[in-house]
């Protein structure tokens, strides 16, 4: 397995990822379209003993967006990094936009698809879900 890397927009936060994608889900509630710009967020869950600040941690701000649930991103230039959830323990949600490495997984399937933006198509064959996903 070799380590997955990624960095903000300005370049200030930088982090390496100790351990595999093992699945990518396409949100597309209203927070994570919010928070993105754009139609769709692309997350990973990765346990946090994995990933490792190589510089900017001065830089990262945390907003709750919803009771237990923090969104980190880049103070500086706004890049969302990843987000963390209370009842979820020990595991983040990388945002995938940020790898500078090549993920070496594809996207597993779309979420909260009932809250989609009314001008994306969903075109492809993935699973989708109109809330949550089932539990892996």
């Amino acid at each position: 397995m070799s380590d997955h890397r990624g960095s903000c927009l300005c370049g200030g936060v930088r982090y390496v990822l100790r351990a595999p994608l093992t699945e990518i889900g396409l949100c597309h509630c209203q927070q994570c379209r919010k928070a993105n710009g754009s139609a769709f967020a692309a997350n990973a869950p990765v346990p946090e003993a994995a990933f490792q600040l190589l510089a900017g941690a001065e830089l990262l701000k945390a907003y709750e967006s919803s009771p237990g649930k923090q969104r980190v991103f880049c103070g500086h230039c706004g890049s969302p990094i990843y987000s963390r959830n209370a009842k979820k323990p020990g595991l983040l949600r990388l945002r995938i936009g940020l790898l500078d490495t090549p993920a070496g997984h594809t996207p597993d399937f779309h979420f909260m698809t009932a809250h989609k933006a009314d001008w994306h198509q969903l075109d492809d064959a993935l699973p989708q879900y109109p809330e949550y996903p089932p539990e892996r």
